[in-house]
């Protein structure tokens, strides 16, 4: 397996995903330049890769954040299947969230 182009800053933020109007409650495990990890409580199909999600949170700052996400993958999470596990690139990040990335490492 090679290496990641961007490095993973482990976090724990809550997040609301919003995909097809419909609003669903998470938690980033990490983040990169270009993507977050979340999980979420077990949906049938959140949604099939490549579908765009809006993502936001609040850092521990008080900074609110709307990124615009494409769905890689998603699995539920062994062995139980109780969250799911979701994989997103951030389209496009903004620089403020750049700068959050800074703050975090």
């Amino acid at each position: 397996m090679g290496e990641r182009r961007h490095k993973r800053i482990i976090v724990s933020f809550p997040a609301e995903l919003i995909c097809n109007d419909k609003h669903y409650a998470g938690t980033i495990e990490n983040l990169s330049e270009n993507g977050a990890y979340v999980i979420t409580a077990p949906q049938r199909a959140l949604a099939t890769p490549d579908t765009i999600i809006a993502l936001r949170f609040q850092s521990p700052s008080g900074e609110k954040y709307d990124l615009n996400c494409r769905l890689k993958w998603s699995y539920q999470t062994p062995p139980h299947g109780f969250t799911n596990s979701l994989g997103m690139e951030i389209i496009d990040p903004p620089l403020l969230y750049k700068e959050l990335l800074d703050t975090l490492r």
